[in-house]
């Protein structure tokens, strides 16, 4: 990864670039810290609590908690070997300063309240830092105000509190309802801390803060246990560590829920519609991410995502949502705060209407996964597998009725990817009938209905125009969906899927394999990161190596030399060299992480 060094202001219009910013977490919330060493977004205590900080969607109502030289500065960061601990280096006239941060974390596990943790060393010289501190008023619904009890500082917003931590060398300059700001001034050796510790509804602690500074080195062990546990031994292991470590942000510890990403609204177009909430834990994004952890070696995690799915699918009588809360509620409808949006872009969206969706491609999904992580090693309960074969001859049943798709879009098709995935659905139910892992009474109806779903498949989604298979039929689009069926078109027809991969890169990546998601998408938004691995773990599976290898290096060079510290956001706008969407996004590493086990040879189990 090419590290990029970052000059003050670093913000325009009061808003930084998407790609620009780094994540720090602890398995239950993440932040995001801007090159100006502004916290823009966290929601406290969860992930997909309200936000205490919130300016990456409102340059102007929302809140935020920086920490930066008050004078002009240069900057570069890294994460830390095998960790998500952040080091940032400012670089000023007058000297040089390291920040170190971190939301913390302890050996056992998440603390009982959120702590954030900010150290500051001095390196050359002295260098005099501001630290401004605003909280967010969640769209105006709240007015936060300020209690000082036995002479500190204790912000109330609705129900967090939330309370500064400073080393003595701090000076106040300024606290009130709205905040506070402060300064200090580093000089060599010297060292300092800002923290904020927070609860919602609780009581709070007040940790010394030479204990908020240790920590800080306990979270980075931790960090590194979790890693050198890891048993990847395939290519790209650097890149594949900082997507493992990028996933774990996403593991939303309490429950084991894996949510699709840490952050909502942020747009897929500038001044565009497309702005969702993404901090909800789709099935389909679930499995492909638990996919991913059986390729990594993290059993602890697969089990407890895998548990966590399938008990609460169960909870709600097998009742098959395309998306849960991190608790494995329902996901509420979709309300529209009066925010600004990320550089205009409106609405902003909280919550999510694909929760209502019909998404016949979560069949596959599902099936799928329990095969492969069957054919690791590890072994299904009684009622998970009854489940799995209930949502089997759900599938048989279903499979004709049109859906939304895997894009989630408004019009209901007979989308190809999801007849295919279908398929898959009951092929893997097959074989775990076959294998014992599954009641067989209905393994020759699901054999029989897998074969009627093929033979549709192939009358009516394959264009002789188009040499590929469409998007649904009578349908001449493309989807790049189609690059994840591609087990599809290694038992049934390999020589159409690799001549719709070949259409694929043609149209939907103009000859490149950056992809957009179908056709006539490009003019709204930007190539979707996912896609582009998708067709490289296809090519790979399809015995393309030599293609796959290629469009994989070609793939890594445009995104690891940005400045993106592989906090892989949803989208990168190749005509702008930018990044869009929501971040990190799990479909953005799971995908890459599974391409380069497709190119490995060390791949475990059974490829699906």
């Amino acid at each position: 990864m090419k590290n990029k060094t970052y000059r003050s202001p670093a913000r325009e219009d009061g808003y930084a670039e998407l790609g620009d910013y780094a994540a720090i977490g602890e398995g239950r919330s993440v932040a995001l810290i801007a090159p100006d060493g502004a916290i823009d977004w966290w929601c406290v205590p969860d992930l997909d609590s309200p936000p205490l900080f919130d300016r990456i969607l409102d340059a102007n109502l929302g809140g935020f908690f920086k920490l930066a030289p008050e004078e002009e500065w240069e900057m570069s960061r890294s994460y830390r070997d095998d960790s998500n601990v952040l080091e940032t280096r400012y670089t000023t006239a007058s000297g040089e300063v390291l920040i170190t941060e971190s939301i913390n974390s302890t050996f056992a596990g998440r603390l009982p309240w959120s702590e954030l943790a900010r150290r500051l060393e001095g390196i050359k010289g002295e260098v005099r830092l501001r630290l401004e501190m605003k909280l967010g008023t969640q769209a105006e619904k709240l007015s936060p105000w300020l209690d000082r009890v036995q002479k500190k500082p204790v912000f109330h917003a609705g129900d967090l509190m939330v309370m500064p931590r400073f080393s003595d060398e701090v000076v106040i300059d300024r606290s009130d309802d709205e905040g506070l700001v402060a300064t200090l001034t580093t000089s060599p050796g010297s060292r300092a801390v800002v923290g904020l510790v927070a609860t919602e509804k609780e009581p709070l602690a007040v940790p010394p803060v030479g204990k908020i500074d240790q920590r800080i080195e306990t979270s980075h062990a931790a960090w590194c246990d979790w890693v050198n546990n890891l048993t990847w031994e395939g290519p790209f292991p650097e890149h594949i560590k900082r997507s493992a470590l990028a996933l774990k942000f996403l593991w939303y510890a309490p429950t084991g829920a894996l949510a699709a990403s840490a952050t909502c609204s942020l747009p897929e177009g500038l001044g565009k519609e497309k702005n969702y909430d993404y901090r909800y834990a789709w099935v389909r994004d679930a499995c492909l991410i638990i996919k991913s952890f059986v390729y990594l070696g993290a059993l602890e995690d697969c089990k407890a995502a895998f548990s966590w799915l399938t008990s609460t699918i169960i909870r709600h009588d097998a009742e098959l949502r395309a998306c849960y809360t991190l608790q494995g509620d329902f996901v509420p409808a979709e309300r529209y705060p009066e925010l600004e949006g990320y550089r205009g872009s409106k609405p902003v969206r909280v919550g999510n209407n694909a929760r209502t969706q019909q998404q016949l491609s979560m069949y596959g999904d599902l099936l799928a996964t329990a095969r492969l992580f069957i054919e690791v090693g590890h072994v299904l309960d009684l009622a998970t597998s009854r489940l799995l074969g209930h949502l089997a001859n759900r599938c048989a049943d279903s499979w004709r009725q049109r859906d939304s798709g895997i894009w989630e879009l408004p019009e209901e098709q007979h989308y190809t990817h999801s007849k295919m995935a279908c398929w898959l659905a009951l092929d893997q139910a097959v074989a775990l009938a076959e294998g014992g892992h599954i009641e067989p009474t209905w393994k020759g109806r699901w054999e029989r209905e897998r074969d009627r779903i093929r033979d549709w498949v192939e009358e009516h989604c394959w264009s002789e125009s188009r040499q590929a298979y469409t998007f649904y039929p009578g349908s001449e689009r493309l989807d790049a969906a189609i690059t994840l069926t591609h087990y599809y078109g290694s038992r049934v027809n390999r020589k159409r899927m690799l001549a719709t991969l070949e259409a694929i890169y043609q149209e939907l990546g103009h000859n490149s394999p950056m992809l957009y998601r179908y056709s006539g998408v490009e003019v709204e938004e930007s190539t979707f990161v996912a896609c582009a691995f998708w067709r490289v773990e296809a090519l790979a599976e399809l015995k393309k190596t030599g293609q796959a290898q290629k469009d994989m290096q070609e793939i890594l060079d445009t995104l690891c030399n940005t400045g993106n510290i592989q906090i892989f956001n949803e989208m990168y706008d190749t005509r702008t060299q930018s990044w869009r969407g929501n971040m990190p996004l799990g479909l953005s590493h799971l995908a890459f992480i599974c391409a380069a086990n497709a190119l490995s040879d060390n791949n475990p189990g059974h490829r699906v």
